[in-house]
């Protein structure tokens, strides 16, 4: 089979439309089809069928667009291996990170990196949620992400998964509240105060749904901020408490106190996503390797 037609039945898998697919091939949508039909025609099955006003895959196209990931996946690997004759890791690796993510970790990393020469990496800051995961993969070698240690992982069939770490989810306070003070807090202290949340779907707003789901109290949300930096503001002055990632929560400047939560588990997963074999390339394994590097130093050097 054609490794360009298998390259465009990927794209169209990955982003569901021949617009989008032609857009990342940097082709027309015309070609994208031709690619598609001709590959039908080159293994004798129907692989995309009407659905609305496009086209999705059929059940033996699924089928072949994991092959075709394993395919691809071995030519990275001979491209990986012709750079690793190279003796060092080279090129341009793009980079999502959800924005705390990027506070947390993005400094060292960038820093750790710049030690390589000819190794460079394209950062974007994304706040994503965890199903819009597998669609930026498609646009980016490497993506943090990060999702309720509660909620299910993200499908193994067609992304690697590395997990960087678990960070625990505590209770900001501000300095002055009756319950600032103290060691770990129950959700039943908490059941008449005001919470700032982030917008449905986010992972931290989907560990305070988990929590109502098992304890049966139903935090009161009064407002909706995805920037933490902003909720701890909101928090500093009164205005509410917010249940916050404990590596990047600003304590230190006296503002705010946090406390864990008591007899129950709050908490996030932070990984790393990417197409099947793509840290194969050396490029990717090593931002990689400094991605849990520097994850291992935030950790032990921040607050327990």
């Amino acid at each position: 089979m054609d490794i360009g037609r298998l390259r465009a039945l990927r794209e169209f898998a990955d982003r569901g439309s021949v617009t989008a697919a032609a857009r990342a091939l940097n082709c027309t949508p015309s070609a994208v089809s031709q690619q598609l039909r001709a590959l039908q025609a080159e293994v004798g099955l129907p692989l995309t069928e009407p659905a609305g006003r496009g086209l999705r895959l059929t059940d033996a196209g699924q089928a072949l667009v994991i092959r075709a990931d394993e395919v691809l996946a071995v030519l990275d690997r001979a491209e990986a291996e012709l750079d690793i004759y190279r003796r060092a890791p080279r090129g341009r690796v793009r980079l999502a990170i959800f924005p705390s993510a990027a506070l947390l970790m993005l400094p060292g990393l960038l820093r750790r990196v710049a030690q390589f020469d000819g190794l460079d990496v394209d950062v974007r800051d994304v706040d994503m949620t965890p199903p819009e995961v597998p669609a930026l993969v498609a646009d980016f070698d490497i993506v943090v992400a990060h999702r309720d240690e509660h909620a299910e992982p993200f499908p193994a069939d067609r992304l690697e998964v590395v997990h960087l770490l678990r960070e625990p989810l505590d209770v900001a306070f501000p300095s002055d509240h009756p319950l600032a003070s103290g060691g770990d807090v129950g959700l039943a202290e908490l059941a008449r105060e005001r919470w700032i949340s982030v917008d449905v779907g986010f992972p931290v707003d989907d560990v305070l749904r988990s929590l109502a789901v098992r304890t049966g109290i139903r935090p009161r949300i009064v407002q909706r901020i995805n920037d933490f930096r902003i909720t701890e503001a909101l928090v500093a002055a009164g205005l509410g408490i917010a249940l916050l990632p404990r590596y990047t929560m600003d304590v230190e400047s006296g503002r705010l106190t946090r406390r864990p939560l008591s007899s129950i588990r709050a908490g996030r997963h932070v990984e790393a996503v990417l197409r099947t074999g793509a840290s194969g390339r050396p490029a990717v394994s090593t931002v990689l390797s400094c991605l849990r590097s520097e994850v291992a130093a935030a950790v032990e050097g921040g607050p327990r």
